[in-house]
């Protein structure tokens, strides 16, 4: 299928010759292009009820954040809003690097997150982060696993997403932060596809490295020192103490539709199938991600007051998990990036 080039931009970047299709989601298309000999990415999004916002806030996020140097995120080098097509740079591969992978990585998402949001981005919509249902979905998931629950469970989890949203940490947020939105170049890393950008406290996507990438295929774990390396990498750059990392991981432990993958969200109680089935998606199955996620939550909550209850309970539910389904793996661990390392003895990091 040849891609849909706007005269509008065929004006501002000339002939295109398509080069090949890429992968891209069910309900976006994506091409390598040359104009003029230059190779570009077009993206075409394509379906959906809410593509039309979806194209707006890629091109304001990518607006936004093209003015941070060194830049984060590919230059966005023309658009037509009628056909809904972003043409991108195309980002080469980059030399070996020196740094570990995460401490790359970490420190791209807190450029990006050093975007300032004063200078507009009126479309990027507020994160909706979990609220009481998603807090009584995973208690009542406790409860089927054996596990009682501590009477001020409920109050501590609810205050932990008050504290996320009353923070006062709001930044760009990429929306997806996963190891195949982050291209390396020689420059560092550069995030792509940003369609579902939003506002909201960084910390939650700083999360990603310690809670497992939580939104993506490619699920592993860190080594505890590269990860210890990477979040100081992170606010080194950020120069924000970056605090809440307790609560921003309790935020995606409770949190259902991190379970499956972004076609499948919003409109069922993911948590409720966990006792009767298990499901794959990517390199980890549902309850294996689950498990790392209990795993580490019960360690930072446990060396935090206001988490003492969620501590207790999220440690007794890591038994139960363990004894009911005891051939599930920990999730794999990886020295570089996640997409093309393979997977290494399980990792466990407090």
């Amino acid at each position: 299928m040849d891609p849909p080039i706007p005269e509008s931009i065929r004006e501002q970047l000339g002939h295109p010759v398509l080069v090949r299709r890429l992968d891209s989601s069910p309900r976006s298309e994506v091409f390598l292009l040359e104009f003029g000999g230059r190779p570009a990415i077009v993206k075409h999004i394509t379906s959906g009820p809410d593509r039309t916002e979806r194209y707006q806030i890629e091109v304001a996020a990518l607006r936004l954040a093209g003015r941070v140097e060194p830049r984060p995120v590919a230059a966005l080098l023309a658009t037509d809003a009628t056909a809904r097509v972003l043409v991108l740079e195309y980002l080469g591969g980059a030399r070996a690097a020196t740094e570990p992978w995460a401490v790359r990585y970490a420190t791209a998402l807190a450029r990006l997150h050093s975007t300032p949001l004063s200078a507009g981005g009126a479309e990027i919509p507020r994160y909706r982060g979990p609220g009481p249902d998603d807090v009584e979905a995973f208690l009542r998931l406790a409860r089927r696993l054996g596990v009682t629950v501590p009477p001020s469970a409920e109050t501590e989890l609810m205050a932990a997403l008050e504290r996320l949203a009353d923070s006062g940490d709001e930044v760009l947020l990429h929306g997806d932060p996963c190891p195949d939105n982050a291209v390396a170049t020689d420059e560092g890393i550069r995030f792509v596809d940003l369609e579902g950008a939003r506002r909201g406290p960084g910390v939650l996507e700083l999360a990603y490295l310690r809670i497992g990438f939580p939104t993506c295929w490619c699920v592993k774990a860190l080594p505890c020192a590269q990860l210890t390396a990477a979040e100081n990498a992170y606010r080194d750059t950020r120069r924000s103490p970056a605090s809440g990392i307790e609560d921003a991981c309790v935020s995606w432990l409770i949190q259902g539709d991190a379970l499956v993958e972004r076609a499948r969200r919003r409109g069922a109680d993911h948590l409720a199938q966990l006792p009767s089935r298990d499901w794959e998606w990517g390199t980890a199955t549902a309850r294996e991600r689950l498990l790392h996620r209990l795993s580490v939550v019960a360690a930072l909550a446990g060396d935090h007051g206001p988490l003492a209850a969620t501590a207790t309970l999220t440690s007794e539910m890591e038994s139960a998990v363990k004894r009911q389904w005891p051939r599930l793996s920990a999730l794999p661990a990886t020295n570089d990036d996640p997409l093309t390392d393979p997977g290494l003895r399980p990792n466990h990091c407090a």
